[in-house]
């Protein structure tokens, strides 16, 4: 206890000694389930305002109670796999949130809505997202960086790409590693050249007009199938008739020979 006391006494920032002390408390009492800001660094930023960081403490979950002074939330080196409806509540200050070096696999439509208005940079980057929901960045304007993520790239992502700034510094290394265009070499190339290029709403259109063609002749040989039917069955139906017509007039007594 004097070791830690001088060791205080000594430190150029005491204030962020004291916090590392109380992170590694709150990790030892609640092991995966940190989810307190008791948990976080934060300090006021130059301009005002709440910088909050809360990297590298496994967080499965964005912390609670978190300010609405909070114009800076770093959630780096964490275990987060998705963002639910409405993660950032009450952030509406929220410039900047570095959600890297996760293991996201989905962002649920509405995750980033309490933050659309005053957003500025959000880094996914190095996390495990495949596509993007054109639904999940209503209302945004921000620079992302989308780099390292095993990107899919379809027609919802061509959607959603103009609703972002991306960070340019890095737009070649935000990759398609698969590809609803993998015979036009698509695979490995950069998302944003990709979608100025090619139209991928095409495949999807030319699928949606092939299975509408598909269903339509189907319907076309139903209905023909059911009109030859309809006359074969009415012939033999008017054939039957006129037998028995033939047989009633043959047994006519008063019929003249």
């Amino acid at each position: 206890m004097l070791l830690f006391l001088l060791f205080l006494f000594i430190s150029p920032s005491p204030r962020l000694v004291m916090t590392s002390f109380f992170y590694g408390m709150a990790l030892q009492r609640h092991g995966n389930r940190v989810s307190s800001i008791n948990t976080c660094q934060q300090w006021k930023a130059v301009g005002g305002g709440l910088v909050v960081r809360c990297s590298g403490l496994r967080l499965t979950k964005v912390p609670v109670g978190l300010s609405n002074h909070t114009i800076g939330l770093f959630l780096s080196k964490n275990h987060l796999r998705c963002l639910p409806t409405a993660s950032f509540s009450d952030l509406f200050r929220l410039e900047e949130l570095d959600l890297s070096q996760n293991q996201l696999s989905s962002l649920e439509a509405g995750c980033f809505s309490q933050v659309a208005s005053s957003l500025r940079y959000l880094d996914l980057s190095y996390n495990r997202l495949t596509t993007l929901d054109p639904a999940v960045f209503t209302g945004l304007q921000v620079q992302a960086n989308l780099t390292h993520n095993p990107w899919h790239c379809d027609c919802s992502m061509q959607m959603a790409v103009p609703q972002l700034d991306l960070d340019w510094s890095s737009v070649e290394k935000v990759l398609c590693q698969t590809s609803d265009l993998p015979n036009l070499g698509a695979v490995g190339f950069p998302l944003v050249l990709l979608v100025e290029d090619w139209d991928l709403c095409e495949s999807v259109r030319r699928t949606t007009d092939m299975v509408t063609l598909v269903t339509m002749f189907f319907w076309f040989l139903m209905l023909m199938s059911y009109l030859v039917y309809y006359i074969r069955h009415n012939q033999v139906v008017a054939r039957r008739h006129l037998d028995y017509l033939k047989f009633l007039e043959s047994r006519d007594p008063f019929r003249p020979r």
